[in-house]
């Protein structure tokens, strides 16, 4: 098994903005080395000119992730870039702001979900991270050690938001599933969300939202890095909520405060198997 508490290797998705930043930010901070992809060339070029100092520990590389042979070659970038390939975090996602301004109070009726909306939602936020995970999980179990770590949402938004919401339930039913295959390979699978609202561009100022009670993009960075570690080898199957990480806390105590099990489980008990044989 791998142990190397620092100076990782990185795939973050959708990197040069938002959440994004804030988490390349804080793991380079931390030393560790990212491959970050994102689809907007300025954004790259503004992510790298801020973070100078990082040197050959970022790694730009220009792609949209909606399409299927861009997500092969993020990887197969990174990989040729570091020589290896530890983590992935997906958190690149398109949202109901990209609409239209108010989406995120006024939200979307089923008359406007045209077919291209539904696929370059689904395309984006749910085919993109699989095809991301698939291509790295090789490397990962090759050498005993791997994170990935996936972005969904609360479950208030997923029974609320189309077609936002669906997609992270989708996210979501996948980080449990993953978590569950890759038990006791050394890779886990966790979920990461802020908890609520972020002050990103994410949310258009059309949402009418006082951007000054928004949760700061910047509380992800602590248990991003804390995921990298570790101390959080065996952590998997938990999604932790940023919001409530506590700082003040060691890591796996501040985990445990702020986490609970992927995908509300205790809800499968609604399900009815067949317990006989019929007689």
């Amino acid at each position: 098994m791998q142990r190397q508490s620092s100076g990782r290797v990185v795939i973050v998705t959708g990197a040069a903005g938002g959440i994004g930043t804030a988490m390349t930010q804080a793991l380079l901070e931390a030393g560790h080395c990212i491959a970050a992809v994102d689809k907007s060339e300025g954004a790259l070029d503004r992510l790298r000119a801020a973070h100078g100092a990082a040197g050959e520990r970022l790694f730009p590389i220009l792609a949209d992730v909606a399409e299927e042979a861009a997500c092969r070659d993020a990887v197969g970038r990174a990989l040729a870039r570091f020589g290896r390939l530890d983590a992935v975090i997906n958190n690149a996602g398109i949202g109901v702001s990209s609409l239209r301004p108010d989406a995120e109070v006024r939200h979307p009726a089923i008359e406007e979900l045209t077919a291209e909306i539904w696929d370059r939602f689904f395309a984006v936020n749910v085919r993109a991270p699989m095809l991301v995970a698939r291509a790295a999980v090789g490397e990962m179990q090759r050498r005993g050690w791997g994170r990935i770590i996936n972005n969904t949402t609360s479950f208030r938004t997923m029974l609320r938001v189309l077609p936002y919401g669906a997609t992270k339930a989708a996210l979501e039913s996948m980080s449990a599933v993953w978590a569950a295959e890759l038990q006791g390979t050394g890779i886990t699978v966790n979920v990461l969300i802020p908890g609520g609202p972020t002050d990103t561009a994410f949310i258009a100022d059309g949402a009418g939202w006082p951007r000054a009670r928004m949760l700061r993009p910047q509380i992800m960075g602590p248990p991003a890095r804390w995921l990298l570690s570790d101390e959080a080898d065996g952590f998997t199957g938990q999604r932790i909520t940023a919001a409530r990480w506590d700082a003040s806390l060691p890591g796996a105590q501040a985990a445990a405060r702020a986490g609970r099990a992927i995908g509300w489980p205790e809800l499968a008990a609604d399900a009815v198997w067949l317990a006989e044989k019929p007689g």
